[in-house]
């Protein structure tokens, strides 16, 4: 059988290369006559970099800016040509916040402003064209942030500065100053289609799991409805209700706003790295299979992630698919339209969360080769 190996990241626990190398070796453990072809992706969150840099070739710039909480962290974008790749989490990520410290404080005052100073970046160094990889960001402050990097600051009404984050956006009365794109046009890779505002927006999703509870989250949706209409006043678009506005904690909404053209980031990685061609070499003989994973296959994920971009494109050719991910909570009738022939989780696998996460690359390949002696024909 030919087998094409195609995960996401898994969380904060392997990378998409991570992911791929481990369940690659558990298949060919279990079936070693099985052809398997690993090709790591990504859907515009964290590992989009690493991926294209890997596809792609360029050459990857690595700058000190702004984390998701005011101190310098190392942010990355890569340069193909006059065309840059930025990978916002790398400035912004959840990575940069330590789960116990994913408080409502800190879920209120996160920032994008790194992200700004990326794209500053790549336009300063002559970028005709610059795609921004938008996911798993700590952040739920619509972009004014990376607004106020490129130029323009969100103020009150008495004209001054409002601190950074999400909450003080309840005090925007304006845009004050341009953006600065210099020559260059922007690309927005959503890793989701979700919009601006409520309760499938950026607060009420992404928010708890960036540490807002119920009345922060209450909080952010209003303060983001009130920057809103500051994006539209100052940059003649209103944008809340538009796919993927709510990306990245809204920073989708502020880049739609500034004239982005919205891209899947899923869709995009799967024509740069060549997932179609990929999967078209197991179409035809029924001896093909597509293998795709994430940390957690859920609701989330049949929103433009990942996992359901390559079972798509695996059911358009009749090739069936599977996930493996860290866990599962999408029944088996909604995983079927999204055209996922069987989900497996490796935490069930494992014995638990704690198991798993002890040791990732061996689970997840102990998975696999469970998963290839049940598949391989």
């Amino acid at each position: 059988m030919r087998v094409v190996v195609a995960p996401d990241s898994f969380g904060g626990t392997l990378s998409a290369s991570g992911a791929a190398a481990a369940i690659a070796r558990g298949w060919r453990e279990a079936v070693p006559g099985d052809e398997v072809l690993s090709l790591p992706l990504a859907d515009g969150g964290t590992g989009f970099l690493d991926v294209l840099h890997t596809a792609l070739g360029g050459t990857l710039h690595t700058l000190t800016v702004t984390g998701p909480l005011g101190e310098p962290v190392e942010g990355a974008w890569l340069q193909v040509d006059d065309v840059a790749y930025v990978e916002s989490a790398s400035a912004c990520g959840l990575q940069h916040v330590p789960r116990p410290d994913r408080t409502p404080d800190v879920a209120r005052r996160a920032t994008t402003r790194g992200v700004g100073e990326l794209i500053a970046a790549a336009r300063d160094a002559g970028a005709r064209e610059i795609v921004v990889g938008l996911g798993g960001s700590a952040t739920t402050d619509g972009g004014a942030g990376m607004l106020a990097a490129l130029g323009a600051t969100a103020v009150d009404a008495d004209g001054t500065p409002l601190p950074d984050g999400g909450a003080a956006l309840a005090r925007c009365a304006r845009l004050e100053g341009r953006p600065d794109l210099g020559a260059a046009v922007l690309v927005a890779a959503a890793d989701v289609d979700n919009p601006l505002l409520g309760r499938h927006g950026a607060a009420a999703v992404f928010g708890p799991q960036k540490g807002a509870d119920d009345a922060t989250v209450a909080e952010l949706d209003a303060a983001l409805a009130v920057f809103a209409g500051a994006l539209a006043a100052a940059l003649g678009a209103d944008v809340r209700d538009e796919q993927g506005a709510g990306a990245a904690g809204g920073m989708g909404a502020a880049l739609l706003a500034l004239g982005a053209r919205r891209v899947s980031g899923a869709g995009l990685v799967r024509e740069l790295v060549g997932l179609d061609a990929a999967l078209d070499g197991l179409a035809g003989d029924g001896a093909g299979l597509a293998v795709t994973g994430e940390g957690s296959f859920d609701w989330q994920s049949l929103r433009g992630k990942l996992v359901t971009t390559v079972a798509q494109a695996a059911a358009d050719r009749g090739v069936p698919c599977l996930v493996l991910a860290g866990q599962v909570s999408v029944g088996r009738r909604e995983a079927a339209a999204a055209g996922v022939d069987a989900a497996y989780s490796v935490a069930d696998d494992a014995g638990g969360v704690e198991a798993s996460m002890a040791d990732p690359e061996g689970t997840l390949a102990a998975l696999a080769a469970r998963v290839a002696a049940q598949w391989s024909r």
